[in-house]
């Protein structure tokens, strides 16, 4: 139990389950001890069909009680081998089943009835115990579980605010406003000449010759880009990689390259390739991460003049 306890809101469902079978057992040990032929899981089925004006089906109960179909079904079946309830054809429906108290079972009801006054009372003392208001509380529970299902939370928690999304001409600007500033910081104010060709032309430098450009959107900013640069029909090179100061440390650098990577094999390439230096360590554990290796310059690359270190992966 200290086990539970520490595990604390993650063993709830363990801890009601716990609490659930010993309630299960309490009301099977009364019954037996009463000498009643009766299950305690039977309960919920076996009160609708009692308490209902006329035969309901298995549908009738389930909503009632917002049992599955099955489980109610399954109870239902006990409770027809014992005698206490009649299923019958459905005139009306010949997929279902109606099922009334049969005349045994009205006879129990009788007895049942005085025994679940009892057994009231005696929960009221247990629950009021951890709470006088424990009804509502369940209630509450259940409504706030209805409203918004368990695992839509979960789903909604883990879903990130951040989007991988395609060059348009509208953020041809954005582009020029991430890469320009660091790059002009590492050039001492003096970018390549393929630089300001390639900041302030992305769809010629880049899309045109069959290359990409991705931006990060994060909470509807534009918070980082990264240049997918065709080399020939089987190989890329990402380039540009930038992530606003304001946003580093949210893991946006490696849905960038991760998105490269899926636009490569999408392409069928078989090689993707990079330029750095080597004032960038933390930038290198990443790409290592992700499986790039150190490798000389193909052919095909242009390489630059700050360049220090080349990596590629094999896709």
């Amino acid at each position: 139990m200290d086990l539970l306890s520490n595990l604390g809101y993650l063993a709830s469902a363990t801890r009601f389950r716990r609490i659930s079978e010993q309630l299960y057992l309490a009301g099977d040990k009364i019954y037996r001890n009463a000498g009643i032929n009766f299950k305690a899981s039977w309960f919920s089925v076996f009160y609708v069909v009692a308490k209902s004006d006329q035969a309901v089906t298995v549908l009738d109960i389930a909503h009632q009680i917002d049992f599955t179909h099955i489980s109610v079904k399954n109870v239902v079946r006990e409770l027809e081998k014992e005698n206490l309830v009649n299923v019958e054809p459905n005139p009306l429906d010949k997929r279902s089943k109606l099922i009334s108290l049969s005349s045994q079972g009205t006879t129990l009801l009788r007895n049942l009835s005085t025994i679940w006054q009892s057994f009231s009372s005696i929960l009221q003392e247990v629950f009021e115990s951890g709470h006088p208001d424990i009804l509502n509380i369940l209630n509450r529970i259940d409504e706030e579980i209805e409203s918004k299902p368990i695992h839509e939370r979960a789903e909604a928690l883990n879903r990130t605010p951040l989007k991988i999304i395609d060059y348009k001409p509208s953020l041809a600007g954005k582009f020029y406003e991430l890469a320009a500033p660091w790059l002009s910081e590492v050039l001492d104010g003096e970018l390549e000449k393929e630089d300001q060709f390639t900041l302030s032309n992305p769809e010629e430098a880049y899309l045109k010759t069959g290359g990409f450009l991705f931006f990060a959107k994060y909470e509807n900013q534009i918070a980082g880009c990264v240049v997918l640069k065709r080399l020939d029909d089987d190989t890329f090179e990402f380039a540009k990689l930038f992530i606003d100061p304001n946003f580093r440390k949210l893991g946006i650098a490696t849905k960038l390259i991760e998105r490269c990577i899926t636009r490569c094999t999408e392409n069928d390439a078989i090689e993707l390739w990079l330029q750095t230096t080597m004032s960038m360590p933390q930038a290198h554990q990443l790409y290592y991460k992700l499986g790039f290796v150190d490798a000389e310059a193909p052919s095909q690359m242009a390489v630059l003049k700050r360049t220090e270190k080349i990596m590629f992966k094999s896709l």
